[in-house]
């Protein structure tokens, strides 16, 4: 017997499941004290967490899991990364450096086999003489005493002058790190600590690798499912691959049945195709009954999973998500490191926080609503609220908005506070 179509979505049933599958519809304060579980499955659940160094409030892997589940230790967080009776996260490349659960760790061997067999400049770098003569000198090291830094190796050459101009001896640590030689045993001050995978990896996780069409089905599979509803390019986007790369895996996805089509509307009114996983079938029809109610009130980093599939901000939310930490400061509109705000099911905003440490002053450059957006008593009220738990999460105790757009709205806001 053939099963019936799928129900059409609105636009509030789309938003409601792609928020859902994100881990952002649950009501403020319903988990008031996370445990190490919820950390883990908040991760599993998004499939990974990207990692950045922008550090103006608390860094961006951190700020993705209070988003969702508020106020938490993030030192529990680190546990799971790295402390070896609690460990079941690691460190690697997915969506850019990012933080995986363990489960994931033979599907990233793929990962390392590209390394190994000259994927990027690290081959050609690893060839030269000298630079082999580093590398083994840096094994040599990790062998015989344990977990390293890059600061642990002496350097007598000049000072770098960007990113990528690493003394020698931190060029043979990320290479042995991306062809799978060596882990992220530990972070002290952020810095990498670097020892032997065996001493690294737990011996319960699966180190037999899947092939290569294995792997890119099962990472487009499980970016659909965090995605909840979704466009097949975007699924390509969230896994950071190439999306004429991935289309040969997408396509025997949907032809096997696990990626389903679905038609949605968008924020221009009109009916779009999407996919979603057949295991979220259910979840379909509960949204389109509205079943699924988003009740969120929270702040987004720049980083988040949300933005990763490209144009579904603009096409679900009429938003358009800009990281202008790496523009020149005249070219900036939003701000450096500009939070979207996230009302129930809308983007409704977006501020560009600054904490000073010492003082406990979290201040905000700019915090602007998007048009046609009314600053009522409901919304003032929710924002309010995730700033209070924003703000004791950072330890600040005071808070300072310079500029509001439109004006008024920011001293209303401090005045619910």
């Amino acid at each position: 017997m053939t099963k019936p179509p799928l129900r059409a979505l609105s636009l509030a049933a789309a938003r409601a499941l792609a928020l859902h599958a994100q881990g952002l519809t649950t009501p403020n304060g319903a988990e008031p004290s996370p445990t190490l579980d919820a950390l883990y499955e908040t991760v599993a659940r998004l499939v990974c967490v990207q990692i950045d160094t922008l550090h103006v409030v608390r860094r961006s892997q951190y700020l993705v899991l209070w988003s969702r589940l508020g106020a938490y230790d993030p030192a529990d967080f680190d546990r799971l990364i790295y402390d070896p009776a609690h460990r079941r996260l690691f460190e690697y490349w997915y969506h850019a450096a990012s933080i995986i659960p363990l489960s994931e760790y033979r599907y990233r061997l793929e990962m390392v086999r590209h390394y190994q067999n000259g994927g990027g400049w690290w081959p050609q770098w690893a060839e030269q003489p000298d630079n082999r003569r580093i590398i083994e000198e840096v094994r040599a090291r990790l062998l015989a005493e344990g977990a390293l830094r890059a600061a642990d190796f002496e350097h007598d050459g000049p000072r770098r002058e960007s990113w990528w101009d690493w003394k020698p001896a931190k060029h043979a640590l990320e290479y042995l790190y991306n062809t799978g030689e060596v882990m992220i045993a530990d972070r002290v001050s952020f810095q990498r600590v670097y020892d032997l995978r065996e001493r690294v990896l737990p011996g319960w996780v699966g180190t037999t690798p899947p092939t290569a069409e294995e792997t890119h089905r099962h990472m487009l599979a499980r970016a659909a499912r965090a995605l909840g509803i979704t466009t097949a390019g975007q699924i390509a986007d969230y896994t950071y691959m190439k999306r004429g790369n991935a289309a040969p895996a997408l396509a025997a996805l949907r032809k096997a049945g696990v990626l389903v089509e679905v038609r949605g509307e968008t924020v221009s009114g009109q009916a779009a195709e999407f996919l979603v996983h057949r295991d979220d079938l259910a979840l379909v029809e509960q949204a389109a009954d509205g079943a699924i109610v988003p009740a969120r009130t929270t702040f987004l980093s720049p980083f988040d999973s949300l933005f990763w599939g490209k144009g579904r901000d603009a096409q679900l939310w009429g938003f358009t998500h800009v990281l202008e930490a790496y523009k020149p400061a005249p070219k900036r509109i939003w701000g450096y490191f500009c939070l979207p705000i996230l009302h129930r099911d809308r983007l409704v905003g977006r501020f560009d926080p600054k904490l000073d440490r010492k003082t406990g002053r979290l201040r905000l450059e700019a915090l602007h609503l998007e048009p046609g957006v009314a600053p009522d008593d409901a919304l003032i009220s929710d924002v309010t609220a995730a700033m209070r738990d924003f703000m004791a999460w950072h330890g600040a105790t005071d808070l300072v908005i310079k500029r509001s757009v439109p004006d008024g709205w920011g001293e209303r806001l401090l005045a619910f506070l």
